[in-house]
């Protein structure tokens, strides 16, 4: 239902459960592209069909992290940039905007993508694309253990992006959206900054162990919709193939979640579109300007948390201006262990803190 301004009162979403083919055997660019262009083929059919069988009313749909590429297994940065790393007008961006246009809907994903700004680096980004076909946003992934953030070139990128660059939210026709990169959804920091700035519903694109059990990147996700009275659409991808981890190892569990933490609809391991679900912004925006003890935003006292977070705990600008191999990953996060133990913020083994 449209008002009648063409913005969507509800619709439904669909986080895309699909099996992510790696390209880490792939001896050069030109092969592990024709890979890519496989996977964007075998998705273009899926959407359609999906898109059948929900509905036309079915606006945005999520899929799961670096679901053309699959990480790099310790390849050099070099090696990584070269062979799997996305241009940011690049063939692989126009062929999913082109499904996008096809379907008239939000296409959400995520890629390790390349940035003029930073010839050695490239970053791993979470995209939007809108009916027209365009990239109505892009957020880089800011905590990661092996791979370059917007941290670790900090000074430079604010130079040339700014800050609402790294926080970014897209104001569309569907609502406002922002998202988070796999791990990321354990930071509540980065989706506070994000609901602060109007996110209304959190694009989630993971690739993660999944259990019968509550995990905790899915208690996580119930908790940042409840504590930022968002929607999460979390896609988990269906397996991880072409790869010597055991493909199941990532597999299921996609779900949306609403503002309340209910969890509107999940499915199992395999490849699947079963779920999708409503989003109602007409009842998340009551919600937000309804009084009461479950209106958190409104709650909120930030002065109470500012000279705690002023302190640097991990380091700042760490691959500025200079070349890095893998071993710098773990070296930076060895000694950030071993200051937060000299701050007296960790204890060593039965040690007296």
């Amino acid at each position: 239902m449209a008002d009648n301004s063409g913005n969507l009162d509800s619709y439904r979403a669909l986080a895309l459960q699909v099996t992510c083919h790696a390209v880490n055997q792939a001896s050069d660019r030109q092969e592990a592209g024709l890979m890519m262009q496989n996977s964007i083929s075998r998705l273009a059919r899926q959407i359609a069909a999906s898109i059948a069988f929900i509905g036309f009313d079915c606006r945005l749909i999520v899929l799961p992290e670096y679901f053309l590429t699959g990480f790099p297994l310790g390849e050099p940065l070099e090696v990584w940039a070269n062979k799997a790393c996305l241009e940011i007008n690049g063939a692989e961006y126009e062929e999913l905007g082109k499904i996008a246009q096809k379907h008239q809907i939000f296409l959400a994903g995520n890629a390790y993508e390349l940035d003029p700004n930073f010839p050695q680096l490239y970053f791993q980004t979470c995209f939007v694309i809108d009916p027209s076909g365009s990239v109505v946003l892009r957020y880089r992934r800011l905590n990661s253990l092996f791979a370059p953030t917007p941290h670790d070139v900090w000074d430079k990128y604010l130079d040339c992006y700014g800050l609402e660059a790294v926080f970014p939210v897209a104001k569309t026709s569907i609502g406002n959206l922002a998202a988070l990169a796999s791990e990321e959804i354990l930071y509540p920091e980065v989706a506070r900054c994000l609901a602060m700035r109007g996110a209304e519903i959190f694009l989630h694109s993971t690739s993660e162990v999944y259990n019968k059990t509550l995990t905790p990147k899915d208690a996580a996700k119930i908790t940042r919709a409840v504590e930022n009275m968002v929607y999460v659409v979390s896609a988990n991808t269906a397996g991880l193939a072409n790869s010597p981890i055991p493909i199941a190892s990532v597999d299921g569990g996609s779900k949306i979640i609403d503002h309340r933490g209910i969890v509107l609809a999940e499915t199992g391991a395999g490849e699947s579109m079963a779920a999708f679900a409503e989003i109602d912004l007409v009842a998340l925006r009551r919600d937000r300007q309804r009084p009461g003890l479950n209106n958190l935003l409104s709650r909120q006292r930030f002065e109470l948390y500012a000279q705690s977070y002023s302190q640097s705990i991990y380091p700042a600008n760490t691959m500025l201006d200079k070349e890095i191999n893998r071993q710098h990953f773990i070296q930076t996060q060895q000694a950030t262990i071993e200051r937060l133990s000299q701050l007296g913020i960790i204890c060593k083994g039965s040690d007296e803190c």
